[in-house]
């Protein structure tokens, strides 16, 4: 019995706080910068990848209206240029879009610097706060519910000095009867929907 009294009176001493790295990655100039180099990159390796199949295409279909006329041996020939070629298309492909490909590899060179000011941001804070945990209500945590109060996302903006004006997303409302003044957290901006 003791031991549970202790537990319940050691977790009402602990600090929580979560954060919205979405919320906070769609705030981030440098993201929307990223997301755009990789959305462009994604359309034109796309494009090389379709060309590459049409060439296939164009080849089975050549190959078809010539292969009545053509001896063994050179239908063996054309078959196997055709099977080199989609090889060679669908190995594109992978380099391309693949597990550890290269639009992996870019989003890995432009992603992880921003990742890592937003760990660091968040790091700090928890280290002036006290914080005992911090969850990422856009991870793969389940949240059932989060009290706004303890949403630390826009003080992790403020930290990586991200612009308050335009803020993206989050209904954030005053706690109820927080009124003005006095509730403690004067600081920190209401967000509301545009």
């Amino acid at each position: 019995m003791m031991v549970v009294i202790g537990s319940i009176t050691l977790l009402h001493a602990q600090k929580f706080a979560y954060v919205d790295t979405q919320y906070i990655l769609d705030n981030i100039p440098e993201f929307a910068e990223a997301q755009a180099q990789l959305d462009e990159l994604s359309v034109t390796w796309q494009k090389e990848i379709e060309g590459k199949f049409a060439e296939v295409d164009k080849m089975y279909k050549d190959y078809q209206t010539q292969s009545v006329l053509l001896p063994d041996d050179m239908k063996k020939k054309k078959e196997q240029e055709i099977v080199d070629k989609e090889k060679e298309a669908k190995n594109l492909q992978r380099n391309r879009f693949g597990k550890d490909g290269d639009l992996f590899k870019k989003r890995q060179e432009l992603v992880k610097p921003i990742q890592e000011k937003i760990y660091n941001a968040i790091q700090e804070i928890a280290t002036n706060n006290n914080y005992a945990v911090i969850f990422d209500k856009g991870g793969s945590l389940t949240m059932m519910y989060a009290n706004p109060k303890y949403d630390i996302s826009d003080e992790v903006l403020d930290n990586m000095g991200a612009s308050l004006s335009g803020r993206k997303g989050k209904g954030k409302a005053a706690p109820a009867g927080s009124g003005t003044g006095g509730g403690g957290n004067e600081s920190k901006e209401i967000r509301k929907n545009p």
